[in-house]
Formats: C-alpha cells, structure tokens, sequence
C-alpha cells in the first residue's frame, strides 16, 4: 500500500434477487421486495462478510437493499455504525421505470440506459455525480477502516467506474449480479477491483 493511500477496502454488495431483477424489469424508485431465493443469496453472503471488520455500512433507503443488508449480517453491533444514504438509490429510470429493455428497443433501436436517454429520468452524468459523492464522503472511513455499500446494479456500476477514475459511461463494461459481493481497493496508490461479482455460498456468479 503505497502512501496516500487509504488502507480500507470497499466492499459493494448488491441486493439479491428481485421478481422485478429477474425479469430484466428496470427497477429504480418501485420498492420490490426480495424473492425467496434473493433473501437466500443475500443469507449466503453473511459468512464471506464476517471476515471484515466494517467501520461503516451504508445502504440505499430501498427495502431491497435493506433487507440484504440485514440477511448479510451487516447489522449492528456487527457493524460499528450502518446508514441510509439516499445517494445511494438506483438509477431513476423516469418513464422506463418497470420497463424491459427488449420492450424499450421496440421503440428505440440500440437503447441502453448507459448510451442513449432516459426520458423523465436520470442521466448518466446526474448518476455519476451521485456516484462522486459517495465517493467523497467515504474517504475519512477509508483512510482507517473497511467500508461497505448496499445497492443496487446499475448505481454500483458507474459507482465503480468512478472509483477506477473511468467516466460513468464505463459501467457499461461492469456487471453486478444480484447478491454478488465485489471488492474495491488500491495497489499502491492505483484505485483497482480486486473482486467482482463473488457469488453467495454455493451459487454461480450468474445464471
């Protein structure tokens, strides 16, 4: 670890499965629950987690994220202190909301969320501010402690690609599966992934 460097490392777990996620449905402000099997892989998670030490957990305010984070084991007095950050909401999908993208590109050859516009929502730049600030607000628990974050796929994505220094567009070539832990850290001063998409106990990163 070089110096300058913050010593935690940032683990993003991103929700478990959800009717909507399974369906390829665009899920943002819809509060979806999880389904049985996204409650067991977020249960699947808890073992891997507990070899941290996390100074803080932060979540978006979304059932689902909250939900995983409890079956995760990322409760306290496990965690030192665990928080709702709304920075931390998926992608406001504005008309698309609940939409599929095969459905989307019926009307709009070639659509995807990253590339092409989101009527009444978000755009990638809004996302990846939201991202940036995230970002910046964790630096003083990264400089002494492991930090995780509780979310949702395509807001941990560009968050990501944030993180490598990438433009939010480069989330594009991320994928977060449902339940799936990914770990982001440095080598040297260099920000790098050191982890992604590791599955729940006994599952496949994605299937």
């Amino acid at each position: 670890m070089g110096q300058g460097a913050p010593s935690g490392q940032l683990v993003l777990l991103r929700h478990g499965e959800t009717q909507w996620s399974r369906d390829g449905r665009h899920t943002g402000a819809t509060d979806v629950p999880l389904t049985p099997r996204g409650e067991q892989q977020a249960a699947g998670q808890a073992a891997r987690l507990a070899a941290w030490s996390f100074g803080l957990v932060a979540t978006s305010a979304r059932t689902r994220a909250r939900r995983t984070a409890d079956l995760a084991g990322l409760t306290v007095p496990a965690v030192k202190e665990r928080v709702v950050w709304d920075d931390l909401a998926e992608w406001d999908y504005g008309d698309y909301e609940g939409i599929t993208t095969a459905t989307i590109r019926e009307t709009v050859p070639g659509w995807t969320v990253f590339s092409a516009p989101v009527p009444g929502g978000e755009t990638t730049e809004q996302v990846g501010a939201r991202a940036d600030a995230v970002l910046t607000r964790l630096r003083s628990w990264l400089a002494n402690a492991d930090v995780a974050l509780v979310g949702h796929g395509h807001m941990l994505r560009v968050l990501t690609a944030r993180w490598l220094g990438l433009p939010p567009r480069a989330g594009a070539h991320l994928v977060l599966a449902a339940g799936a832990v990914s770990v982001l850290g440095h080598e040297h001063e260099t920000p790098v992934v050191e982890a992604l998409n590791l599955p729940a106990a006994g599952g496949k990163i994605r299937e």
